[in-house]
């Protein structure tokens, strides 16, 4: 009987996809809609009009369901950033639609919102530096995107800085368009076609057990039973082997810890009653063979 062993700490399992491919893409879609009227063009209401609809499908539409996915896949990090920018979007779009009918949002009103959402993008933007440098940069724009938006306000010259705000929209668009398709197409070509930068900042690193020593002695037994079936292995020669490997380190008591979970078979001295808990010679029995394969071998992963 196959007894296949799973290592699986955690009984959570995705529910759905990686769902940030279709957030970043309706955000891809909405900076286009909105790059025209970013630079001047299309101010007229039936501009202003098309742009909210796109910013409302698309924008807010999309990474909204992303961001639910992304709670229902148990991540909190990814679906607290969909979901919240998917409301921004949602005022955007309202914005735009304002616009199309003559009316302008309040500018204090919008003012502190975008004081609130610069602050709280400031500080997502240190977060997204522990995944990758491209993300850190992604968010950097939007927090210069806001920033710009606010010295406008403070200095009451609505058309100061116009075209950064511009520039960040399409440098948004592209960034996300780049990390969508990332996510898309290297798994599906088997290789880095859009690459993708790895993490700015890196957390203390969570002491972890060191597998080394008993790794070692699965190995060296390993390679001795495909030598010599299931004959026992001196301990001299095994420690001498493992002298090798692993230096200095006493492997007697991984060497006990096996044989009482089973997967060794410890001969001792018996015949010298003062030594009676010497180990004379060791060996993996089947089920040893069995957990190494699927362990360090992965004899069961056929993918």
């Amino acid at each position: 009987m196959i007894k296949k062993v799973d290592l699986q700490t955690s009984k959570h399992h995705a529910i759905f996809g990686n769902p940030a491919p279709l957030g970043l893409l309706g955000l891809a879609i909405a900076c286009a809609a909105l790059t025209p009227i970013a630079f001047g063009y299309g101010l007229t209401p039936v501009g202003f009009k098309t742009a909210a609809v796109w910013s409302l499908l698309f924008g807010a539409g999309c990474q909204l369901i992303a961001g639910l996915m992304e709670f229902a896949n148990k991540n909190a990090f990814g679906g607290t950033i969909f979901t919240a920018f998917s409301f921004s979007w949602m005022t955007t779009a309202w914005a735009f639609y304002s616009y199309s009918l003559g009316v302008a949002p309040d500018a204090s009103v919008t003012f502190a919102t975008e004081v609130a959402m610069f602050v709280i993008f400031s500080v997502l933007t240190y977060g997204f530096g522990f995944f990758s440098s491209m993300l850190f940069l992604f968010l950097l724009d939007i927090d210069v995107l806001y920033f710009c938006k606010i010295i406008q306000h403070v200095l009451g010259m609505p058309t100061l800085l116009s075209l950064p705000i511009a520039l960040c929209t399409v440098g948004m668009g592209l960034i996300a368009f780049w990390m969508a398709m990332a996510a898309l197409i290297n798994p599906t070509a088997g290789r880095e076609v859009f690459r993708m930068t790895g993490p700015l900042f890196f957390a203390p690193k969570k002491s972890q057990f060191d597998f080394t020593t008993r790794n070692q002695i699965f190995e060296v037994l390993y390679e001795y039973w495909k030598v010599n079936a299931f004959k026992e292995m001196r301990l001299e020669e095994l420690q001498q082997a493992m002298k090798a490997r692993v230096g200095e380190r006493d492997i007697l008591p991984e060497l006990f810890y096996l044989w009482e979970y089973g997967c060794l078979v410890l001969n001792f001295d018996v015949f010298d009653p003062k030594m009676k808990d010497k180990i004379a010679s060791a060996r993996l029995n089947s089920q040893g063979l069995d957990l190494y394969e699927q362990l360090i071998l992965k004899k069961y992963d056929w993918a």
